[in-house]
């Protein structure tokens, strides 16, 4: 196995459209996310006449509990904040000290957001055979993009880096590609941490970063991915996990993701070799306590 370069974590919450189509609701999801100690607050953006078909548009939403329309496409239209509105809240990310991000589903909110120039753009899983879309992020826009790798197979992720590499000038320097596993939640036994190294070894030298996007319940899997070269960590982020919607569940609360932000601080800082076989904070110790030192000692009286 390849020796992981061990780089300070990141966390993206994943705000997504837990802000129920309320604005004020997805500022202080913002906010609340930056007091946890999160790096960036992520939206999602549709176009819902584009992304989806006729027939997928009028049908009913598959689970009419979380429905914000009579079909599915007036759901996701409901859920919709205009460019405006993603204006502004790129807008107070940046009065905050948060970094803005959104994940696009398609070419017209690809370009739309493209043009608030973010830090970072996400493509999420089920994008990431979207040549179209991904050629605009990669041509017409400079910063990094973060891609899911959930639902994909190794072919396909291939494709994806191979897409990158042929863009002109650093545009493999600016990809960052996350293991995933989609579904919502994912059991413990389906998250496949192990892919997640097999990800790092296989690409951490022709992309920017490896990360890991979890979709599972509480925080330990998260340590252990940056354990294993994740240095990016996407979690879905709420408020209240009983608010109505499909990714509540799987979110994290305000007091999770704080946790979460803690301890990935603290195991990075665990990720060094000892600067010397006895570190200054043992040799007290060491003297006081370890057969044949203190021993030693007694002997000189």
């Amino acid at each position: 196995m390849t020796r992981i370069d061990f780089k300070q974590p990141h966390v993206m919450a994943e705000i997504g459209c837990n802000h129920m189509g309320e604005f004020e609701t997805a500022k202080e999801l913002l906010t609340l996310a930056k007091e946890a100690g999160a790096s960036v607050g992520k939206f999602q953006k549709r176009c819902p006449k584009e992304l989806l078909t006729p027939e997928q548009y009028a049908a009913p939403h598959p689970n009419p509990r979380n429905a914000y329309g009579d079909t599915y496409g007036a759901h996701r239209e409901y859920l919709e904040l205009t460019v405006d509105q993603h204006r502004e809240l790129k807008k107070h990310c940046e009065e905050i000290g948060l970094g803005y991000s959104c994940s696009v589903w398609d070419v017209t909110s690809a370009k739309e957001i493209v043009s608030l120039n973010p830090i970072l753009i996400k493509v999420g899983s089920p994008s990431n055979q979207h040549w179209e879309m991904q050629k605009v992020l990669r041509d017409e826009y400079g910063g990094d993009i973060h891609i899911s790798t959930g639902m994909t197979t190794k072919e396909e992720v291939e494709k994806i880096v191979t897409f990158w590499e042929e863009g002109a000038g650093d545009a493999k320097n600016r990809l960052v590609l996350y293991n995933c596993t989609s579904g919502y939640p994912v059991p413990f036994e389906d998250v496949c941490l192990l892919e997640l190294r097999e990800l790092y070894d296989k690409y951490h030298a022709r992309v920017k970063a490896i990360g890991f996007s979890g979709h599972h319940l509480g925080i330990a899997v998260d340590v252990a991915a940056y354990a294993m070269g994740a240095q990016w960590n996407e979690r879905h982020f709420t408020k209240d996990r009983t608010w109505k919607g499909t990714d509540h569940a799987a979110s994290l609360e305000p007091a999770g993701l704080t946790k979460l932000c803690r301890d990935l601080q603290a195991t990075w800082k665990c990720m060094t070799p000892k600067a010397s076989e006895i570190l200054p904070i043992e040799k007290e110790q060491r003297a006081k306590l370890k057969w044949g030192c203190y021993n030693a000692a007694e002997v000189k009286k």
